[in-house]
Formats: structure tokens, C-alpha cells, sequence
């Protein structure tokens, strides 16, 4: 399983507006990916619900997941747009 540990950049953390970048941007990756805090359990990161569900706060580390074969170009854009928070997912890493 691949994985990338990431702080939240957004100082708001995961919520609202960011959550809703993020989901749409783990919705666009074409693989599935979870999301989690540290020690917990893993949530579909394409469900905005799970997503706000985390209460991930700003600088707060997170667990982005995957057991696809080749999912880690889409973890990697993930890891980058979480960590520093972007309005939009990267093309490039």
C-alpha cells in the first residue's frame, strides 16, 4: 500500500472550502484513496461528508492512502495540494 503523510497546510484545516478542493481533487486522481488522521481510520476521500467528518485541523499530520498499483503520481499531487495548500490540484509535482 502506498501512502503519503502530509500536514494540512490550510490554516483552517480540512473544512468547507478546502475540503471541498480536496475532494473534488481525490475524485479527479482515477484511483481510490483514503484519507486519514494519524492512528485513524481510514475514510473515502472523494466523500465530502468523511472528509469534514476527519475535523483535520491546520498543520494537523494526515495519512493519504492507496492500494492501487501506480497510485503514487496521484498521491504525491494529493500530498502537495494538501500540504501546501493550493486552491487547485497540481498538474505537475
Amino acid at each position: 500500500m502506498a501512502e503519503r503523510r502530509v500536514n494540512v497546510g490550510w490554516a483552517e484545516g480540512l473544512h468547507a472550502r478546502p475540503a471541498s478542493i480536496f475532494v473534488r481533487a481525490a475524485t479527479a486522481a482515477g484511483v481510490p484513496v483514503t484519507i486519514s488522521k494519524i492512528d485513524g481510520t481510514p475514510v473515502n476521500a472523494a466523500s465530502m461528508l468523511a472528509v469534514l467528518g476527519l475535523g483535520a485541523g491546520g498543520g494537523e499530520e494526515i495519512v493519504l492512502a492507496s492500494d492501487v498499483e501506480g497510485a503514487d503520481i496521484a498521491l504525491d499531487r494529493l500530498a502537495k495540494l494538501v500540504s501546501e495548500g493550493l486552491d487547485e490540484l497540481p498538474e505537475t509535482v
